[in-house]
Parts: structure tokens; sequence; C-alpha cells
């Protein structure tokens, strides 16, 4: 121990040893700090993300087939519509079976915003069942 001596005549010598403890503390607060903060530090969100699957999906007759080309044009079961058409078309097919299903074919160079468009009719005139036809052989 490196305690000095109460006997005032003597030289004391310069003291040898590191205390350690503080050390020790500031090291045990900074590692509790860090395992409480870590998890935190992650920013993904667990999403469920959908899985595309290579068997066809057997639809009933009850559906309608809408067609978006990267030109914009649409087309209602190959028929071709305007987006002025669209809302109340929506709508009388809504009334007639509000069952109904959407099903949305875009081509891949389709912007989002026409896609977005008219998924925000469809639900505005009623129609809930909204799905994307994809082509599973281009996995």
């Amino acid at each position: 121990m490196a305690f000095g001596s109460m006997n005032g005549g003597s030289r004391q010598a310069p003291m040898t040893e590191i205390n350690v403890v503080p050390l020790v503390d500031v090291m045990l607060v900074l590692l509790v700090i860090f395992i409480i903060t870590a998890p935190l530090l992650t920013h993904s969100v667990k999403v469920d993300l959908p899985k595309a699957s290579s068997s066809p999906n057997i639809t009933k007759p009850e559906h309608i087939e809408f067609g978006l080309r990267d030109d914009a044009s649409l087309y209602w079961n190959g028929e071709p519509v305007t987006m002025d058409q669209l809302a109340p078309r929506f709508a009388a097919t809504a009334k007639q079976d509000p069952n109904v299903e959407l099903h949305i074919r875009a081509d891949k160079h389709v912007h989002y915003e026409y896609v977005a468009r008219v998924m925000s009719i469809a639900a505005k005139a009623g129609l809930v069942r909204i799905g994307f036809v994809t082509d599973p052989s281009l996995q």
C-alpha cells in the first residue's frame, strides 16, 4: 500500500501504484450505456414483405383487369379508357358488386404516380379489393 507515514522527518517516495478502481467504474458505466443504446441504433422497420409465388392465382370471374402502359395509357378489361372515365366506372361497378376485385397490371416502366392515382380513384369509389398482377416467370 502506498500510504504515507506520520513520520515527518523521513523523505517520502513517490507513489508508484495506480488506482484502477475509478477506471473500472467508468468502463462498466460505458458498457451499460452501450448495452442499453445499441438496440436503439438500428433504424430497421420490421415489414412483412409480400412474396411472389409461381403458382397462378385462381380468381373469380367478378374482377376488373386494369392495365397501365408506360405511356400512361389506361385499359379497362382491354378497352382503352381515359382518367376522367375512371371515377364513374369504378363507382358504377362498386355499386353493382362491392366485392369486385381490381387487378392492376402495370408496365414496369410506368410512373408510380399513375398507379397511385388509379388506386386512389378506385378506393374513393368504394373498391377495397385491389391487387397487382405480376409475371412469376420473370423472377
